[in-house]
């Protein structure tokens, strides 16, 4: 058999595929949605879980705290700003074959990472993973809105939500077990390792049940486009990542400053090379979209929020009140169970209430934003961890109402065509949205609580980082009015179009 006569069978079978999604969808859709979830779990919990690691990294490896922060916050960058070309390049090579490559090669990066015996070393490994991660989690999201027909998808996407969101919550909780336990005197290299067996069944089980399905079209890649979404994202994430150890020099300053116009920059070559008939890395049609462009900012907001929150409790827990990675997981149980039971129920309540569901998620969070931060100025120094779990279980009911809700207010009028280039600039978004917030709240509660940290000026901090929480949500709950309606059961939505 020739190449073209493969490439044309391979082509065809895409189409096809292409084709069932559109009408009644992938037939083992359902087969492939935990298999590709399972990916998307792993990228999430490698950003909480080194959170957890990171005592233990500074003891064993004698890293600095830049080197830390190159740990935790390169990882972050790197998976944030490689989000829209991965998203392109599925469009070009198919989403399976790069989620695929995505899983092996993320396999070896946090292998590779698990055998650091540097921490200079396990910088650059880090940075690997997270541009391995790039590659892997925008084809979740493709393969999602390609294989799923529309009135399917908000569901799908429901689960989606729900994952990251457990990934965010069982980092902390697994991951100080993992450390905890010791397994093979592995200590916090065990938080890396497991992504390896994980990673290898992931593989097996995605080679049979993932449809080779891509676009219906083969766009060309825009390496300006992409140099300038990844050159924005690095001048605004790298001096918020580092500036507060290097005591914020003027190239933070001067760097901040640039992102927005190397952002606008890009925004004006991609609407040229629109205008030119050529293929941008964005495609600036999305934002027509009312739930799209609505949905981008809410989850902007979401996010920013709720990866600050579990940074910062984190702190409070470890750093502040003394305890240690596992017990700290413990206390952080009820926010977990509450989490993951609501998102048991998210899905029904999304079905029934519509973007209202995030609303009533907002304002759960809102009312436990609110009991942290009066149960902190209350406590003071005699704050105990589980002096704040009827305030985090409060806010895991919240955001199990919302998180699995995000996804499908950005990406429900999306169409199967457009998929890849909208995971990727949805990614995108919700990456930069937890890696600043972890940055910008992380500052003012490093500002809050002093040069010389006591238990007291932890708990103060908190009770600062909780009202600005409480804005933050308010924020969210606003936004959730700009969408468009409740989606009926055929796919069309119930309020109009959201055009």
């Amino acid at each position: 058999m020739t190449a073209q006569t493969q490439a044309g069978g391979a082509a065809v079978a895409a189409t096809r595929v292409n084709a069932a999604a559109g009408a009644d969808g992938y037939p083992r859709r359902w087969a492939m949605l935990p298999v590709i979830l399972i990916a998307m779990f792993m990228a999430g919990f490698d950003i909480w879980a080194v959170n957890v690691a990171a005592p233990s990294l500074q003891r064993d490896l004698h890293v600095s705290d830049a080197a830390l922060q190159l740990i935790v916050g390169g990882y972050a960058f790197m998976y944030a700003s490689g989000m829209v070309t991965g998203g392109r390049l599925g469009d070009l090579f198919g989403y399976k074959r790069l989620f695929l490559i995505g899983v092996v090669s993320f396999a070896l990066a946090s292998l590779a990472c698990g055998l650091a015996p540097t921490a200079g070393a396990l910088v650059v490994f880090r940075l690997v993973q997270g541009l391995t991660g790039a590659v892997m989690v925008p084809q979740v999201v493709a393969l999602i809105t390609a294989a799923f027909p529309a009135r399917e998808r908000s569901r799908a996407l429901g689960f989606y939500g729900a994952t990251m969101g457990l990934g965010f919550v069982s980092g902390q909780i697994l991951g100080g077990g993992l450390i905890q336990a010791n397994i093979f005197g592995l200590g916090w290299r065990a938080v890396f390792l497991v992504n390896v067996p994980v990673g290898i069944v992931a593989l097996i089980v995605a080679a049979v049940v993932v449809p080779g399905v891509r676009g219906p079209r083969r766009p060309r890649l825009d390496p300006l486009g992409a140099v300038g979404v990844s050159g924005a994202l690095a001048l605004a994430l790298v001096p918020l990542t580092l500036g507060r150890d290097e005591g914020w020099p003027t190239w933070t300053w001067v760097s901040l400053a640039l992102a927005l116009p190397v952002l606008a920059v890009t925004f004006a070559w991609e609407r040229r090379l629109t205008r030119a008939g050529g293929e941008p890395l964005l495609d600036l049609s999305l934002f027509r979209d009312r739930a799209f462009s609505a949905g981008l900012g809410l989850n902007f907001v979401a996010l920013f929020f709720f990866g600050s929150f579990m940074f910062v409790l984190t702190l409070l827990l470890q750093n502040g009140l003394g305890l240690s990675p596992l017990h700290a997981g413990i206390v952080n149980l009820p926010l977990a169970l509450t989490f993951i039971a609501m998102t048991l129920l998210g899905p029904r309540a999304a079905a029934r209430l519509g973007p209202r569901s995030i609303t009533l998620g907002a304002g759960f969070a809102v009312l436990g934003a609110v009991a942290l931060a009066l149960i902190a100025l209350h406590d003071g120094g005699q704050l105990t961890g589980w002096d704040t779990a009827p305030a985090t279980a409060l806010i895991g009911v919240g955001q199990g109402l919302m998180v699995p809700s995000l996804m499908g207010a950005v990406l429900t009028h999306v169409r199967p065509q457009q998929a890849g280039a909208a995971a990727g600039v949805l990614t995108t978004t919700q990456q930069f949205s937890i890696a600043s917030g972890v940055a910008i709240v992380g500052a003012v509660f490093y500002q809050a609580i002093g040069g010389v940290p006591t238990r007291a000026s932890f708990v103060s901090g908190l009770a600062v980082i909780a009202w600005i929480d409480v804005a933050l949500l308010i924020v969210a709950a606003l936004l959730t009015f700009l969408l468009p309606g409740q989606v009926r059961r055929h796919g069309r939505p119930a309020a109009g179009p959201g055009r």
